[in-house]
């Protein structure tokens, strides 16, 4: 599964602007760090109240990246 086109999908119909996502991927022998940037504005709507929309889309991510053997990191600045 691509990761970082899933990442894209769910971050996209969050954001107001989903020309400003850029997704970075940083790949080991052990684990994938994915790096999520939106505009500044926006950080807030994708975090959500108390990281829940944040921790949602780590754990879909996660799912997704199960048949991989590696551990999965998503980073948002």
């Amino acid at each position: 599964m691509n990761l970082e086109k899933l990442l894209l999908d769910i971050v996209s119909a969050i954001v107001d602007t989903p020309d400003e996502i850029s997704i970075t991927r940083n790949e080991d022998a052990n684990s994938i760090e994915l790096v999520l940037k939106v505009a500044e504005e926006e950080m807030g709507m994708v975090i959500g109240r108390h990281g829940k929309i944040a921790k949602a889309i780590r754990t879909v991510i996660k799912a997704a990246s199960a048949g991989t053997g590696k551990k999965v990191t998503v980073d948002i600045q």
